[in-house]
């Protein structure tokens, strides 16, 4: 007991690590537990996008048709995006990053509106969307976090921190708390809004299961994408604004 106690005294991040939302069903990986719902559910997320994408461009044409014209127009969607918010020299180089993070974010949020999760049945806990969990969220906002980072510092160099103390150096303190919310209101805010619907037309689907539920439902699939859009539109701006500085 002793061993364990200044374990967790010296590993103070273990104890954030452990904070959860609701029941999970855990997988044992060594001597690690990870959520196995939601290693489930964005498979099946990673396999509908890569089932698109491969039927959408295994027989390409000049004048595009069926789902050739889904995914060009997803492509273009997100190359304009990202010329906005990064600028006409750099985009190229993070559309891959900017259409993964946007891809997978928006078919999370709209499987968790339209997928049945909760019919499948779990020793412990219960299917949602992978936004649903906290643990996703935050990753896809510390992943942002790493991208823009090395977008400066690949640019820049060490030059990059110059930004901390600009345009005064009083301003340091507050700079670098800048930093520190960005991926907390990255992932908070994708997790909040997604938990919430989900939750709101759960109960509704209890109270009243015909009719009542379906424009909340539809209304659903609407905030699921743009919280997806926001994301993405927020990861590259600040791609952006570490490649030109403040």
């Amino acid at each position: 007991m002793n061993e364990f106690l200044n374990g967790n005294q010296l590993n103070p991040l273990f104890d954030i690590s452990e904070v959860s939302v609701g029941q999970h069903f855990y997988w044992q990986i060594g001597d690690y537990q990870v959520h196995g719902q939601v290693l489930l559910t964005s498979w099946v997320v990673f396999a509908i996008i890569v089932v698109l994408a491969l039927l959408g461009n295994q027989n390409l044409k000049k004048t595009p048709e069926g789902l050739q014209n889904l995914t060009e127009y997803v492509t273009e969607f997100i190359r304009d995006l990202a010329k906005t918010q990064i600028g006409e020299h750099e985009y190229i180089t993070w559309v891959p990053f900017l259409g993964t993070i946007f891809l997978f974010i928006f078919v999370s949020n709209w499987s968790g509106a339209l997928f049945p999760w909760r019919l499948i049945e779990l020793p412990n806990g219960e299917l949602a969307a992978p936004t649903n969990d906290i643990n996703t969220t935050v990753a896809l906002a510390l992943l942002t976090s790493i991208a823009y980072f090395y977008a400066g510092l690949r640019k820049k160099g060490l030059g990059y921190f110059k930004r901390y103390i600009e345009p005064a150096a009083f301003l340091l303190p507050i700079n670098i708390l800048e930093d520190f919310t960005k991926p907390l209101s990255l992932s908070f805010r994708l997790f909040g809004n997604i938990l919430a619907d989900e939750l709101v037309v759960g109960v509704l689907i209890a109270l009243v299961p015909l009719v009542v539920p379906i424009p909340l439902m539809l209304l659903g699939l609407f905030t699921s994408a743009i919280q997806a859009l926001v994301f993405a539109t927020l990861a590259g701006a600040y791609i952006g604004e570490a490649l030109e500085g403040h």
